[in-house]
């Protein structure tokens, strides 16, 4: 088993005391150094003739390995660990998101108009015409994130106050990237129908719906009625924007290989919402032989234990994701730690492309197959071509609220994904850059686009 890097999500501040002394510092750092830490920033707080404090903070691996390294630390002679902060909890304390309001209210006219009794005669002008609902209150540029907290993050079945910091952090990123509004809603039951009949009641408020983080087979069901029962749009984040960012990432891989998709052979482990929705996406794409591997193997005919969506993928083969990769030219994982090895990789065919994308712990690490393989992916951050939903879902949003689409299709998917692919240049493009940064500032405004453009042509858009 190879050590997984050192990532932010595993970052401590340690509040140190140490000796005055030259090389005392150094002892630290070393010390750091040998168990595996990644060294961050170094702040000098107070220092005298005697003794300096400083705050050092260092990224681990997880949080075993963040207590290894404070063990190493307070292992020094003369060094007083007086405070370890996780960073990372101590980013959330007190949530991540506000609400404020976007006028100021600086005079009793201010007041007159933006309440009572001048905000009548703006209700009135929406009873009228409900369509001025999307232009006199935030409805035009506001998404409710939903969840019941039955599948947290791969974490499992985790509840909907679990559930919340996830929902929060979805809330930054579509601010950050989109300057789309959103607001957590976690439920507190999981029944289906429940679930339908609230989000309906709530969308008055919406201009559109993001659901997350919903066990599959019901979030299938969720979106398909949503979907058809709601004048706005509803998207699946965890079904239709990793299909969007897996399908974009897979266009340009193949460029690398010069293969075409209706000549592969696709394996793709899980078949949850991700795997399902991925599968279809690229189906509608072009792709004409995919896979699809569950806990039991291959999805087959011969089964009797799949359900609806699980056949419509079903093919005549039998036996395990060992078998099922034999002579593949793409594997997608979207399940769990570890299920890969590297006889499994070279069992595919020649210049074979691996997407490891169970999150935090791939299905196989790259360094496993880092000779082996054409193009390697996965969903973290400390490894080139991660493939991150952040690069769908605020500009899908920002294009369907601009042009007030009713509804979501696998056009205006099809479109999102093209649009990231082509953000990487034929001049740019490596085995270790197929995908752009979630930080590259064009992405949501080349998806919000694309999928108005889509919008139009199917006539989807209202406005």
């Amino acid at each position: 088993m190879v050590s997984l890097t050192p990532n932010p999500s595993y970052s401590l501040a340690i509040h140190l005391e140490l000796l005055n002394q030259a090389g005392t510092l150094a002892n630290v750092l070393g010390a750091i150094a040998q168990v595996g830490g990644n060294l961050g920033q170094i702040t000098l707080i107070d220092k005298t003739l005697k003794i300096t404090r400083r705050i050092i903070t260092v990224d681990a691996s997880s949080q075993e390995h963040a207590d290894e390294i404070v063990a190493a630390i307070q292992a020094i002679k003369d060094i007083k660990v007086l405070q370890v902060s996780d960073r990372t909890f101590e980013l959330h304390k007190g949530g991540k998101i506000s609400v404020t309001g976007s006028i100021a209210i600086n005079s009793q006219s201010d007041l007159a108009m933006a309440y009572t009794p001048g905000v009548g005669r703006v209700c009135q002008a929406i009873a009228q015409d409900p369509e001025n609902v999307f232009v006199y209150t935030i409805k035009g540029n506001t998404v409710a994130i939903v969840t019941d907290g039955s599948a947290v993050l791969g974490l499992g079945n985790l509840g909907p106050e679990a559930a919340l910091p996830v929902m929060e952090g979805k809330a930054m990123l579509f601010k950050n990237f989109a300057d789309v509004d959103a607001f957590p809603i976690c439920l507190a039951g999981q029944d289906t129908e429940t679930i339908i009949q609230t989000v309906k009641q709530i969308a008055p408020v919406f201009g559109g719906i993001n659901l997350e983080d919903i066990a599959a087979p019901r979030c299938f069901e969720i979106e398909k009625r949503l979907s058809e029962e709601l004048d706005i749009p509803v998207f699946h984040d965890d079904q239709q924007g990793t299909a969007i960012v897996t399908l974009a990432a897979l266009v340009n891989a193949l460029k690398i290989v010069l293969k075409q998709i209706e000549e592969i052979k696709i394996v793709i482990n899980g078949a949850g919402a991700a795997g399902i929705a991925v599968a279809r996406l690229l189906k509608a794409y072009g792709a004409t032989n995919i896979w699809i591997c569950d806990s039991q193997g291959i999805l087959s005919t011969a089964r009797l234990d799949l359900t609806p969506q699980k056949l419509e993928f079903a093919v005549s083969a039998q036996g395990d994701l060992a078998k099922a990769m034999e002579g593949a030219d793409v594997f997608i994982g979207l399940s769990a730690p570890n299920v890969v090895t590297p006889l499994m990789v070279k069992s595919m065919k020649d210049q074979p492309i691996v997407f490891a994308m169970a999150n935090p712990i791939p299905e196989i690490q790259p360094e496993l197959v880092q000779d082996i393989v054409a193009v390697m992916a996965t969903g973290r951050s400390d490894y080139p071509n991660q493939i991150n939903n952040v690069l769908a879902f605020p500009g899908v949003f920002r294009g369907a609220l601009d042009c007030r689409a009713k509804t979501i299709t696998t056009g205006m998917c099809l479109a999102a994904s093209g649009a990231i692919a082509a953000l990487v240049s034929p001049s740019s493009l490596d085995k270790e850059n197929i995908i752009p940064s979630v930080f590259d500032s064009r992405v949501a405004k080349a998806v919000s686009a694309a999928v108005e453009h889509a919008a139009r042509l199917e006539g989807i858009a209202t406005r």
